[in-house]
Formats: structure tokens, sequence, C-alpha cells
């Protein structure tokens, strides 16, 4: 493979500078997908060359350090070479096909083109205004050699045509010139609405050109174009003209004959910088990629120094050596794991070896495998002999019971161990679940005693963490029934109230008011919802409610008011008998029973009317009246009925719907016990259903009395 690669890299490195020399022949630049070819081609046996190299030296380091065959140091180099080299790769291939892309797109004949028609572009545009100037100029004098024909030039009706022949052919100044016997020029005439002009606005040798027989003289410069021509050559009359020039474009004429200029410099110049463009990434990658195998190697050393340590210890261990400790790196990662446990090993061998040396060899076999059984098993294992005392002590149990895994106290008394347990033996107890405290921490262990010839054989679990799950479990599933059903539409529902809300807030002409309280509304009950299933989520059971002095007849309107709104079709009343004053309640689990139960409501009477004829008409009534120290609300709905098992309706989980989770009576019945109240279910008069719901005008007025007695 390295001299696959090192010829692969010589007829790369020989066929990019015959296709240079050729390009540089032509004056040209190599193409876009040649030059990424190349420099791809050229890069990968190099990356292969450098890999390969870091490969040879793993392999020298391993076998001058330890004698071995390499292999972690070769896989590790490799790895880091990939790491480095596909993304390198990736890259190059980018960058030099951005940049050649670029370099054929600002290089090119249609860039070149370009420039050259701007320039042509910039300078006809000037060219054309002098000739449009021209051209103005001597239809102006035609006109004026007519008009000075028939009208003097003093006369008001020729001034007139003058001006307008001015404005008409948008020339911003003009001028009669007439030449009197001295030679000099005189103006007999002048439209020049600025009046900024300079007053010799012929120069001798514009006169001398225009006297030596040339039609019409015309100049330019930055700020206007100017022309000469005769009216009346005999009489020494001229007609001077200008228009006012635009510098900018006076400029650009010389501007784009300089940016072609530094165009073809650059141009010059861009092989130059292609090939320093690509060279620099081909070096850059090498040194990417050399950077990683050096990293590797040296990551590679790092790591296999410490196995290479521990295949030794390993070694003197199996020639006996059951004293020795691996020394050096003792941390939270794998070799200081892995030193640890080699560590605990040798030590465990040791003590072993010491027990199997002082006992009889079927003592010796006995105990292996006791010890070998025990510390298979989960649970823990303490055996006992006839005075109470620790014989053997699993490493689970020494875990559980001492918190360490060394072998146990042996012939330390259980009672001073573990007092529970003792007591539990003490008392020919078969088997118990008691609570030790491990260092702060409050074990639940189910223990199990059996007794064998010489003592005790005592197994116990953990089930701490059983029971702790089980009920985390059975709570967990009632918030994650609850939080799925109602916290889920929240936030798109807040949102898109929201931007209702803002959208159409000033477009809605009819009742905005009313507009705006269903929004508040919205957004009001969206944000009570989240409350409430955050608690419940938070601590997977009902929100304790806050009582506070409400009125009860607000919130079961407001309730209302709600389905009215998103029910339309059916019809809704509301009926409050006599006064009934402001009582003690949690506004929002208030609100949250009576939603409940019009929401049930509504759904059995969604459900009849799909089993009735047109006609069918829902209706829910809602009643309140205070009797005494308690309001009751009754509500009452013609839809389908009650169910055969009407008393089983308020247990969680109970439903009739076949998407329902059946805890909204559940919840709706918790709320009504908090506030001191109760709620029954009857059958109402012509189908459907009747519940009633009774709330305690202060709820705390029991618990006071209580505790006042207390």
């Amino acid at each position: 493979m390295e001299v696959v690669s090192v010829i692969a890299f010589l007829i790369m490195t020989a066929t990019t500078w015959i296709a240079l020399e050729a390009q540089a022949n032509k004056g040209q630049l190599l193409p876009s997908d040649l030059t990424a070819t190349l420099l791809v081609g050229t890069l990968v046996p190099a990356m292969a060359i450098l890999v390969l190299l870091g490969r040879r030296m793993a392999l020298r380091r391993a076998f001058e350090s330890e004698g071995g065959t390499g292999q972690m140091h070769v896989r590790l180099v490799f790895i880091f070479s990939l790491i480095a080299a596909i993304p390198t790769l990736l890259v190059v291939i980018f960058a030099s096909w951005l940049f050649q892309s670029g370099v054929e797109f600002w290089f090119s004949d249609n860039s070149r083109g370009m420039l050259e028609n701007a320039n042509k572009m910039a300078r006809g545009y000037y060219e054309q205004a002098q000739r449009d100037v021209g051209y103005e100029s001597v239809a102006m004098a035609e006109d004026m050699r007519s008009v000075l024909s028939q009208e003097p030039i003093t006369t008001p009706k020729f001034a007139q045509f003058y001006s307008q022949q001015v404005v008409y052919r948008r020339l911003t100044e003009s001028a009669i010139l007439q030449k009197g016997q001295d030679g000099q020029l005189r103006t007999v005439a002048i439209v020049d609405p600025e009046g900024n002009s300079p007053h010799d606005r012929v120069s001798p040798e514009t006169l001398r050109r225009i006297d030596a027989g040339d039609p019409m003289v015309l100049s330019a410069d930055a700020n206007k174009i100017e022309a000469v021509l005769p009216i009346d050559r005999e009489s020494g009359v001229y007609l001077y003209t200008a228009r006012s020039s635009d510098l900018l474009a006076f400029s650009q004429g010389q501007r784009a004959e300089n940016i072609v200029m530094a165009y073809e410099v650059l141009t010059s110049r861009a092989r130059v910088l292609q090939l320093r463009f690509n060279v620099m990434l081909f070096v850059a990658s090498l040194a990417l990629v050399g950077l990683a195998v050096w990293f590797a190697l040296r990551f590679a050393d790092r790591q296999v120094k410490p196995l290479y340590e521990l295949v030794d210890a390993a070694r003197r261990v199996g020639s006996g050596n059951f004293a020795l400790r691996v020394e050096g790196r003792t941390g939270a990662d794998e070799i200081g794991l892995l030193n640890r446990a080699f560590n605990r090993m040798t030590a465990q061998i040791e003590r072993q070896t010491q027990a199997l040396v002082s006992a009889n060899a079927q003592l010796q076999e006995r105990r292996a495998f006791i010890e070998a059984v025990l510390e298979s098993v989960t649970a823990g294992i303490v055996s006992l002999d006839g005075d109470g005392n620790v014989q053997l002590m699993n490493s689970t149990a020494q875990r559980l019971l001492l918190d360490r895994t060394d072998p146990g106290p042996v012939g330390t008394d259980l009672g001073e161990i573990a007092p529970q347990i003792a007591g539990l033996v003490a008392g020919e107890a078969a088997s118990g679940i008691i609570q030790y405290n491990k260092g702060g921490e409050l074990l639940t262990l189910a223990v199990k005693i059996s007794r064998d010839r010489i003592g005790h054989v005592i197994t116990f679990e953990d089930i701490t963490r059983q029971l702790l799950d089980q009920r985390q479990a059975a709570w967990s599933d009632v918030a994650q029934r609850i939080a799925h059903e109602i916290k889920n539409p929240l936030t798109p529902i807040q949102l898109a109230t929201e931007r209702l809300s803002r959208r159409y807030r000033k477009q809605i002409m009819i009742d905005p008011e009313l507009f705006e309280e269903l929004t508040s509304t919205i957004i009001r009950q969206v944000g009570d919802l989240r409350k409430m299933v955050d608690e419940f989520s938070s601590f997977a059971r009902l929100p304790k409610p806050v009582f506070r002095m409400e009125d009860p007849v607000a919130l079961a309107r407001q309730a209302l008011f709600l389905q009215e709104v998103a029910r339309p079709d059916l019809t809704f009343s509301f009926a409050a008998q006599g006064d009934i004053d402001p009582i003690f309640c949690d506004r929002h689990q208030f609100g949250q029973a009576m939603t409940n139960v019009l929401k049930n409501a509504v759904e059995a009477i969604e459900a009849r009317s799909k089993d009735m004829q047109d006609g069918y008409q829902g209706r829910v009534n809602v009643e309140m009246r205070q009797l005494g120290e308690t309001v009751t609300v009754a509500i009452t709905d013609n839809g389908i009925g009650l169910p055969q098992d009407r008393e089983r309706i308020v247990e969680p989980y109970v439903t009739t719907r076949e998407k329902g989770t059946g805890l909204g009576l559940a919840i709706v019945n918790k709320i009504v016990e908090e506030h001191g109240g109760e709620m029954n279910f009857t059958s109402a008069e012509g189908g459907g259903t009747r519940v009633t719901m009774s709330f305690a005008c202060d709820p705390l007025a029991g618990r006071r009395e209580s505790e006042a007695a207390e």
C-alpha cells in the first residue's frame, strides 16, 4: 500500500505539472473541474502516505515498548486519520470548486465582454449627447435665419421665438453674436435663464475655424457641451448654443477605460492566484491530516501504556504474585476503573488464597463454590452461626448494609451491623420488611430468614426503588393523561388567538368590544388551563385550591358564555333564583368544573343528534340558587342521557366516549368535594341528564372550627 500510494502520488504530481504547463503556454486558466480533479487526485495519495507513515510509526512504538502487535495504535491512527481526512477532503473539493467557479466567472469572455460593452456604452452615451446638441444647433440656426429674414432682432416676437427655440431644444443657454469692424464679437441677443455664463463664449480659435469654413465647432467639458455655427457668414452673425453636461456621465468613459485596463492586469495575475490557492489548500490539508496522525500517536501512547502495564501485571499475578497492585491511573475513566477492578481482584485473590491455604481441601472447594454462587445473585445474603455472628456476607449485602464491597466483618455480631434484621432473627420470623438507614438514606429491605443445621441464612433485597417506581408510575400515568389531553393544544390556541386579536382588532367594525372580549377571554382561559396543567405535571395531583371571595354567578355566566360562543347552534339558558351571595372558592377550579360539565352536556347532545331526525334542537339550561350556606348549580341537557353504570361515572378513567380519558368528571367530583360540596346525577324529563353540584359558601369554616376546638 505504501508503494502504491507513492507511485500514485508521483504520477498525479507529474500529471498536474504537465496540465499546468499546457495551460500556461495557452495563457488560459485551468477549468474548475480539471483543477478540482487534479487537486483531489494528488491529495488522496498524499494523505494515504501520511496515514501509512503513522501506521508504521505506531507499529514500531508498540514493538519497541512492549513487543506487542500495536493493533490498538493502528486502529486509533486510522480512526483519527479518517476523522481528519474525510471532512478535509470534502472541504478542499468544495473550496477548490467554489474558487475556480468564481475565477471562471470573473475572468470569462462574458465578463470581459460586459466590461468592454460598458465602456462603449459610457463613451457612446456622451458622444450621443454631443451629436444631439450639434443637430439641435444646426436646426436652430436654420430657424433663426428664416425668422431674421422676416422679423428684426429687437422685436418682442423675435425674443419670444428665440426663447421658445432654446426651451424646445432642451438647451440651457444661447446667444446671437455679431462680429464688429474691429473683429470682436458682441452679444446682440441672449437666452440665459441662470445668468452665470461667462461673457467670452466664443474663443478666438473657434472663431478662426468658423471663418475658415467649418460649418460648426462643437466642444465639450465636464460642465457643458457648446456649439458655435454661423447664421449669416457674410454679415458676421453667429449662433452660440450650450447644454449643461452631466459630470458623472462625462467621467464614465474614462472610468470604464481604467476598469478595463485594471481587469486585464488582474486577468494576467489570475493564473498565479489560482496556483497559489490550490497549493495552499494542498499544504493545509496535509498539515491537518499530519496533525491528526501525530495526535493519534500521542493519544494511543497514553491509552495503550496502562493496558500494557496491566498485561504485565496480569502475567506476574498469573505467576503467583498475588500481592501485586497496579499503580498509575485510578481516576473515574475506564482505565482507572479497570485498574481499580484489577487491584480489587488481586486483593480478593490474595485473601482467598490465604484462606484456602489455611483450610482443608473440602472446605476450600465448598466455600469457593458458595462464594461464587453468592456473588452471582443480586440479593444480599448473610450466613450466621448459632450465636448470631456473621460467617459469610456477599458483596450485595456489604454494599447495602456497609456501603463497601470488601470482605464483610466475619465473626461480628449481626446486631452491630443491622439491628433490624437481628431483631427478626431473634423473633424467629420467617420474613419481614424493614426500614434501614444507611448513611442518611432510608432503604426498604424485604428480608427472608431460613434456618440451617448450624445457624441462619438471611436473604434480602432492596425494594426502595421498586416501591418508589410503583408510586411514581401511578401518579405519572394520571399526570401524563391529563397533560396529553389538555396541554398540547394550549400553545397553538393562545398564539392563534393573539394573532387574531392583533391582526383583526382594527378591522372589526361591528361590535368590536365583543371581539375584544372574546379574544381576551380565550387568552385568559388558556393561561388558566396552562397553569393548572403545569401544576398537574409537577405534582401529579389536582392543584390545591386557592380560596378567595368570588361571585359564583359571574363565574357560571363566564363558563356558559364560552360554550355559547363555541356552539351557536345550541340553545343555552341561565337562571339565578333569588340573590346569591359571593362565596369562598378557587375561581379557576370553579370555572373548570362548570366547563367540564357543560362540555359533557354538549357532547351528550351531539351523540343524540346523530340518531335524531331533523327538527331536534339541543338545549342546555343552567340554574343557580342559594340554600343556606350552600350554592347549588344544576345543569340540564336533552342529550343521550346517563349510562347504565351511572354509579361509576365519577371514577377515574371510566368513560362512555370512544376517545374520552375518563378524567373529566373525576376532576369535577374532586373539585366539588374540596369545595365542601357534592355532585349528583339524575335523568331529566324528556331524556337527557341533570347534574347538580353544590358548593359551600365557606369551605374552610369547618376546618377553622376544628382547629379552634383542638
